[in-house]
C-alpha cells in the first residue's frame, strides 16, 4: 500500500425514485400473456384447425403458430431477465418498450399476408434493432454500431421491396398466399430476378457471409438485446425463404445456390470461430455459421427443417449469450484443455455413435433413406454428431467407462428428440405452399458434402493453422468497422 488517496473508479447507481416505473413489469406480464394466447393458437392448430384470420391482410397459419411461440418465449425470458439486469438504468423503460415493439413487429411479420405489410414489418424490425444495438447513451461506439445496422437493415428492407414491388408488377397478386397461385405465369428471368432478391434480403437480415459485419459491430447492444437478436432477429431470413418458398424452388438451380451461399457461410462461419478470443464475439461467429446451416436445409427444400433449425437454435443462443457473465474468465496461454490423442476404443465409440445418430434421424424423420437432397441432410447430422461426440470423449475429466458409456446415452436420445421436434413442425406446416419440394442429389451436392467433410477434417487435425496468411484473413474478416470498437482501457472507466 502507498497510502495515497486513489480516486473511486466504480460509480454509485442513479438515485432511485420512491415511485418505480411500472412499464417493466407490465410489459413482462403482457408478453407472458401473449405467449400463452399463442400456446393456444398452436393447440388449436395441431387439433386440425384451419387457418384464419383477416382476408388479405393477415393469415393465421401453421407457421405463424409455430413462430408466434417460440417468439413470445424468447422475449418473456428476455424481458423478464431484464428487469434485474437494467436495474438503475435511466433508460430502462424505453428499453423495454423497444424489446415489445421489436416483439410485436416480428408478431406481425410472420402472419403478415398483404405484401405491403409484410415489408413495413420486415423494415420496423430491422429500425428497432437497430435502436437496441445503440441504445447505451453517450457511447459514441454504440451509436456507431446502431448506425451501421441500421444501413444494413435499409438494404435489407430495399431488396425485399424490389423483389416483392416484381412480383406484384408482374402477377397482379398482392397477398402472400395469392402469390402462391400467380407465381406459375411469371416468366423464369423475372423470378429468378424476385427470388435473387429474396435470398439477398435474407443474407442481410441473417448475417451471413459477406453480410456478417454489423452482426460482429452489435456487440455493444445490451446483453438481454444481443440475446434476443440472436435468437429472434437473424431468423428472419428463414423465415422469408420459408414464406416464399413458391418463389425459391420455381427454378431448381435457384435451389442450388441457395445452398451454396448457405454452405458457404456454415464453413466460414465455423473457421472464422476459431480466431475469436472473445465470448461474445465466438457466439457471433457460431451464428453466422448456423444462420448458414439454416438457409442451406432451406436450399435442400427442407423448409420444416430450417425452421426446426432456428428455433432450436433461438433457444441455445438466447441461453448462450444470458449466461455469457460465467463464462468470462482471464487465462494465462497453456496447455490446460488441450485435447489429447485419441485413443481405438474411442475412435469406436464415436464412430459408433455419429452412424448411429445419422440413423436414428433418417429412421425417425425418413430422410436419407432415398438417393436425394434427404442423404445429405442426414450426412450432415452425422458429421455434426462425430464432432459432438469427439469433443466430449477427448475432452471430459470423467473416467473412461461413464464416457463411454455415457456419450451414446445422451447424444442418441437429443438426435431422437430433434427428429421428432422435426416431424412435428413439418407437421404443422403441412399445406403451406411448397415447402413439400425437395431437392434431388446434384454434383453440387456431392461437391458442398466433400467440402464439409474437408473442412472438418481441416479443424480436427488443425493443419489449417499452418497457414498465417489464412489466420490473418480470418481475423481480419472479423474485424467491425474501428468506430464500433473499444481502442483504449480509458474508454472503459468514466469515472
Amino acid at each position: 500500500m502507498t497510502g495515497q488517496e486513489q480516486s473511486t473508479t466504480v460509480g454509485a447507481l442513479p438515485e432511485q425514485t420512491n415511485e418505480e416505473s411500472s412499464v417493466p413489469k407490465a410489459l413482462t406480464r403482457l408478453v407472458w400473456l401473449l405467449w400463452a394466447a399463442s400456446l393456444g393458437t398452436l393447440v388449436l392448430r395441431g387439433l386440425g384447425s384451419g387457418p384464419w384470420g383477416v382476408a388479405d391482410v393477415v393469415l393465421v397459419d401453421g407457421l405463424t403458430a409455430v413462430m408466434w411461440v417460440a417468439v413470445t418465449f424468447f422475449s418473456g425470458v428476455v424481458h423478464s431477465y431484464s428487469r434485474r439486469y437494467m436495474a438503475g438504468s435511466r433508460t430502462m423503460d424505453r428499453f423495454f418498450g423497444r424489446v415489445f415493439a421489436f416483439t410485436l413487429a416480428v408478431m406481425v411479420l410472420v402472419a403478415a399476408d398483404h405484401l405491403a405489410l409484410f415489408a413495413a414489418a420486415w423494415l420496423a424490425m430491422g429500425l428497432v434493432m437497430a435502436e437496441l444495438i445503440g441504445h447505451v447513451d453517450g457511447w459514441p461506439q454504440a451509436q456507431a454500431a446502431g448506425s451501421l445496422a441500421r444501413r444494413y437493415f435499409l438494404l435489407s428492407s430495399a431488396l425485399l421491396s424490389v423483389g416483392l414491388a416484381t412480383l406484384w408488377w408482374t402477377t397482379g397478386a398482392t397477398t402472400v398466399s395469392g402469390l402462391a397461385t400467380a407465381i406459375g405465369t411469371v416468366s423464369p428471368s423475372v423470378a429468378l430476378v424476385a427470388a435473387g432478391a429474396l435470398l439477398l434480403a435474407a443474407m442481410v437480415q441473417s448475417a451471413l457471409v459477406p453480410f456478417h459485419t454489423w452482426l460482429l459491430s452489435s456487440m455493444t447492444a445490451p446483453t438481454p438485446a444481443s440475446a434476443l437478436m440472436h435468437a429472434g432477429f437473424v431468423n428472419a431470413g428463414g423465415i422469408l425463404l420459408t414464406r416464399f418458398a413458391p418463389v425459391v424452388t420455381v427454378e431448381s438451380e435457384f435451389l442450388l445456390l441457395v445452398l451454396v451461399v448457405g454452405a458457404a457461410s456454415a464453413l466460414t462461419g465455423k473457421l472464422l470461430k476459431t480466431v475469436q478470443t472473445d465470448v461474445k464475439r465466438k457466439l457471433g461467429c457460431s451464428t453466422v455459421g448456423q444462420m448458414g446451416f439454416m438457409i442451406m436445409q432451406a436450399g435442400l427444400g427442407f423448409f420444416g427443417a430450417a425452421v426446426t433449425h432456428l428455433i432450436l437454435h433461438g433457444c441455445y443462443k438466447a441461453y448462450q449469450f444470458l449466461s455469457t457473465g460465467d463464462r468470462v474468465e482471464q487465462r494465462a496461454p497453456t496447455d490446460e484443455g488441450a485435447r489429447r490423442s485419441t485413443g481405438v476404443v474411442e475412435v469406436a465409440v464415436t464412430a459408433v455413435t455419429a452412424v448411429s445418430g445419422g440413423a436414428v434421424f433418417a429412421l425417425l424423420t425418413g430422410k436419407g433413406t432415398a438417393l436425394d437432397g434427404g442423404l445429405l441432410l442426414a450426412g450432415l447430422v452425422t458429421l455434426t454428431t462425430l464432432h459432438a461426440a469427439r469433443e466430449t470423449v477427448s475432452r471430459t475429466a470423467l473416467p473412461a467407462t461413464v464416457r463411454y458409456g455415457a456419450v451414446p446415452l445422451v447424444f442418441l436420445p437429443a438426435i431422437a428428440a430433434y427428429a421428432v421436434v422435426y416431424r412435428v413442425i413439418s407437421g404443422l406446416l403441412y399445406g403451406l405452399p411448397a415447402v413439400g419440394t425437395h431437392a434431388e442429389l446434384t454434383p453440387v451436392h456431392g461437391l458442398v458434402a466433400a467440402a464439409f467433410l474437408l473442412a472438418y477434417v481441416a479443424i480436427e487435425t488443425g493443419v489449417y493453422r499452418h497457414s498465417q496468411r489464412l489466420y490473418v484473413a480470418l481475423l481480419n474478416a472479423t474485424q467491425p468497422p474501428s468506430e464500433t470498437l473499444l481502442t483504449s482501457t480509458e474508454d472503459y472507466n468514466e469515472y
